[in-house]
């Protein structure tokens, strides 16, 4: 795509970067509400069966990944258009979901103006190495790798990772105005855990709290995770990344049944959101749709999502992801070829 044809595609989204405060606050109440009268529903449930508790638990985890998206779009001020309002709701949706807005925010800023450049990597994304780092790094550096990429410990135990450590601690170059927010959301979810503790007891906070909590964390990861890591995604070196390139192939549209399409805030439409990240949720689909040269993005769905499990390694030379086999496999290929390209040479020598 000419550099013409990108800037006349980023043009031609920008009408969608509106907010609109009647369908924002329409969203509050269809999404924040909601999730607090399944909170308490599930508690309740609690005298009848602990399965029943469960099962309205994993409706309300939906409903907090859709209080995320909120969350989402207050830090890139698209939710209202009015920035106070954008920071007060973002701090509270911020305590429902247990993320630092302030914290959060200027993260995931750096994750849009650096996202698949692979000299930019370590802010606001998984951590990616590429085959020939891997190859480059020590036996322990891989170890933590392989740790790190493992389904279990990403998706079993990111989410404790995430709430308990991640977004409680502040980095070390933060701003006082995002230490401070960061300290009171964590104050306010210190107030929250103890009143329900102390009103409702623990049962409510192991059976219910919990797992509502942990199921939207992986939830989160696994939509964050699979929108940037599918096969033919884009990843290059400074000196040739493009931010068009890098927004619209190398975040997926991820197509979803319009009821999970609901639930995740339309953030299948992730091209159109890295592209044009001030188009809140409600215009995403609307974007796509009306944006031709948007449809060529790659699509993905619930089945071939799961694919990405498999990926471990970007390799640069085919522009792809690789496995911890398939890239085991290239080496051991090059070194038959090198063996007997080095017998081929001997040969011709005798």
């Amino acid at each position: 795509m000419s550099k013409q044809k990108q800037a006349q595609l980023r043009k031609d989204v920008m009408p969608y970067a509106t907010s609109q405060t009647k369908k924002s606050v329409i969203q509050i109440f269809n999404t924040i509400i909601p999730f607090f009268l399944l909170w308490f529903l599930a508690y309740q449930s609690l005298s009848v069966s602990i399965f029943l508790s469960l099962g309205i638990s994993i409706i309300a985890a939906g409903f907090m990944v859709r209080t995320f998206i909120i969350f989402h779009d207050c830090a890139h001020q698209s939710f209202f258009k009015n920035k106070k309002l954008n920071r007060i709701l973002g701090t509270i949706t911020g305590v429902i979901t247990h993320f630092a807005f302030e914290k959060w925010k200027r993260e995931h800023s750096i994750h849009h103006a650096t996202s698949g450049n692979l000299d930019q990597r370590g802010t606001g994304d998984i951590w990616i190495m590429t085959v020939e780092e891997y190859k480059q790094a020590s036996k322990f550096e891989r170890l933590q790798y392989r740790l790190y990429r493992h389904p279990l410990v990403m998706f079993g135990l990111g989410p404790f990772l995430l709430f308990l450590y991640e977004n409680r601690v502040n980095r070390k170059d933060a701003r006082k105005k995002e230490r401070l927010n960061t300290y009171l959301i964590n104050i306010l979810l210190l107030i929250a855990y103890t009143v329900i503790a102390l009103t409702l007891g623990w049962k409510a906070i192991l059976l219910v709290q919990l797992p509502i909590a942990y199921i939207a964390g992986v939830l989160g990861i696994w939509l964050f995770y699979v929108q940037h890591q599918f096969e033919d995604s884009y990843f290059e070196n400074e000196s040739e990344w493009d931010y068009v390139k890098a927004a619209v192939d190398g975040s997926s549209y991820y197509k979803l049944p319009k009821w999970l399409e609901w639930l995740t805030g339309n953030i299948g439409y992730h091209h159109v959101h890295h592209l044009a990240p001030r188009v809140p949720n409600y215009n995403l689909e609307k974007a796509h749709q009306e944006t031709p040269p948007l449809h060529k993005a790659t699509t993905i769905t619930l089945k071939t999502s799961l694919e990405s499990i498999r990926f471990r390694l970007y390799d640069e030379d085919q522009k792809t992801f690789v496995s911890f086999k398939e890239m085991g496999k290239m080496v051991k290929d090059k070194g038959k070829r090198t063996i007997q390209t080095g017998k081929a040479s001997q040969t011709l020598r005798s």
